[in-house]
């Protein structure tokens, strides 16, 4: 058995085991039965590596590239962020930057896109091997006993609700993905059918409303973090339920409305400062802990990434921005990748007096106190591949909520990687995920009394009403690179028509451009087509 250690604490389970053998679950090292046993451990490290695919560098059945760049946090957050008017790269040499930047990407490979369509799949079929192998008939045949086939029933509750959150992820992205689950047949020359995007977002409604069921063995809201409970399950139901219409055409409002307001009787609660949502000590900081439903676990010390939050917080950065005097969001290194436009700051939290050269300025929304602009130049007209044309965001932020860049630079000036968590889940989205079923049922009062908390942690005035450019807007404001843009402008109609444009838009003319309707999905990768001729490539490529 291959022997690999995962430190724990980084993948989110370190209060239960230490260093431990994980199961060979990739295609290339078939599982062998031996690995298992009666023993808790085994079955623990299975699972820890189902949450790892999240964050996991590993190139092992994947095509050549970067590790860091096939992290499938990473990948996900540059398909739902770069491809908007929220964030742009200046990497014009990597090859996938430039098609994501101006909407202009084609069928031919692209490694974000790739990275996303791969990982989903492959974790997918992970967590399809580890249900095969904690089956309870399984379970008996090894001699597993009731307590610990009592623990695994909790682990196997997990695994799906990864996988539905997988499922999301393909869907979302791609429609028609291939669909297989625990019961299909595997290995040898199987290769899966394509289903279609109400098929398979049907199967991830009906698993998710199991696992939240009383009868379920997933744990209680806040019982395990960092990882899945029922708060998760139902946190990611209720998204599912936002976007019914986009992916089966059907309406679900009044099932979003009522399972926001069971999230609400869960316990959960608004941090009161937002900036210490995404902050080093996230994953600590009992404030921010109250509102996240899910996160993925990051620490600088084990989880040693060059994806995820690691990949936020050096891309939005120059070297030149780094000294030993100041560490702006608590880190060492500066790769010079990753801004937002200045118009999307302007339009979005009301800055004025801003100062390039000391880098002052004003936010009129606390939200907007999170950029950082000193040696910037304001415009990105003719210059998205310079990297000091538009601001840098600093939203994520090593530093711990209770210190200071001055008092954290003994530590900064060592760290290399993340300590933020990423949060998937949390209990601001719920809040707007129930504003917009409100609206759209005709019942907008109900909702107000969640958007004013919102809006008194913004220190901005509370709305009267709600509507669907209202709502638009407060979205990229409270979730502002939390990988939810492209998904919520394809649902206002907003990402390829002419109703909305953005800098670099649909080309590289900085005014913007509408784009063809059919890239509000991504091609499935070539590379897979040809593997699988079974395969069917979406409309338009």
């Amino acid at each position: 058995m291959k022997k690999i250690i995962y430190i724990l604490t980084a993948l989110a389970l370190a209060a239960c085991v230490k260093d431990l053998d994980t199961l060979p679950l990739n295609k290339t090292e078939p599982v062998a039965e031996y690995v298992y046993g009666t023993s808790d451990e085994a079955y623990l490290a299975g699972l820890t590596k189902l949450y790892f695919q999240f964050a996991s560098n590993d190139l092992t059945d994947l095509q050549p590239m970067d590790g860091g760049a096939s992290e499938l946090i990473r990948a996900f957050w540059s398909v739902q962020e770069t491809t908007t008017d929220e964030a742009k790269c200046s990497w014009e040499n990597d090859a996938w930057v430039r098609a994501l930047n101006t909407n202009t990407w084609t069928d031919v490979q692209n490694d974000a896109v790739y990275a996303v369509y791969v990982r989903t799949l492959q974790g997918i079929a992970f967590v399809n091997e580890y249900l095969r192998q904690t089956a309870p008939e399984r379970l008996r045949d090894r001699g597993v006993s009731a307590e610990l086939a009592a623990k695994i029933d909790v682990y196997r509750a997990e695994a799906r609700f990864i996988r539905a959150y997988l499922y999301w992820m393909a869907l979302d992205c791609f429609g028609n993905v291939p669909f297989t689950t625990e019961n299909s047949p595997f290995g040898g020359t199987y290769f899966p059918q394509q289903a279609d995007r109400t098929k398979i977002y049907e199967y991830c409604v009906s698993e998710l409303q199991d696992l939240i069921s009383p009868a379920s063995a997933l744990m209680p809201p806040r019982a395990l973090y960092p990882r899945a409970d029922k708060g998760s399950a139902a946190g990611l139901l209720a998204r599912l339920y936002l976007n019914s219409e986009v992916y089966t055409g059907t309406p679900r409002w009044s099932e979003a409305k009522a399972l926001c307001e069971d999230i609400f009787a869960m316990g959960y609660s608004l941090c009161p400062s937002y900036a210490d949502l995404f902050r080093g000590d996230n994953g600590s900081n009992p404030d921010a802990l109250g509102e996240f439903l899910w996160v993925i676990d990051y620490d600088a010390g084990n989880t040693e990434s060059y994806g995820g939050t690691s990949y936020i917080l050096s891309a939005s950065l120059a070297s030149t921005d780094i000294t030993d005097e100041s560490r702006p969001n608590g880190q060492r290194n500066g790769w010079a990748g990753l801004r937002v436009p200045y118009e999307f700051v302007s339009q979005y939290y009301g800055v004025s007096g801003q100062n390039y050269e000391t880098g002052e300025y004003e936010a009129a929304d606390r939200r907007g106190e999170i950029f950082y602009i000193k040696g910037r130049k304001e415009s990105m007209d003719g210059a998205l591949y310079d990297f000091m044309s538009g601001w840098s965001c600093l939203k994520f932020n090593n530093i711990p909520h209770d210190q200071t860049n001055q008092s954290y630079l003994p530590v900064s000036i060592l760290k290399s990687f993340s300590d933020v968590d990423f949060p998937m889940i949390r209990l601001a989205e719920i809040y707007l995920i129930y504003a917009e079923a409100c609206m759209n049922l005709g019942q907008p009062g109900q909702a107000l009394p969640y958007l004013q908390q919102l809006s008194a942690r913004a220190g901005v005035s509370a709305p009267t009403e709600i509507t669907p450019d209202f709502l638009a807007a407060e979205r990229a404001r409270e979730l502002l690179w939390e990988a939810h843009r492209r998904t919520d402008l394809i649902r206002y109609g907003l990402y390829d028509t002419p109703a909305y444009l953005w800098p670099y838009k649909g080309g590289d003319t900085f005014a913007g451009q509408p784009f063809p309707a059919y890239k509000r999905l991504f091609p499935i990768p070539p590379t897979e087509l040809a593997t699988n001729r079974q395969l069917v490539q979406n409309p338009g490529y």
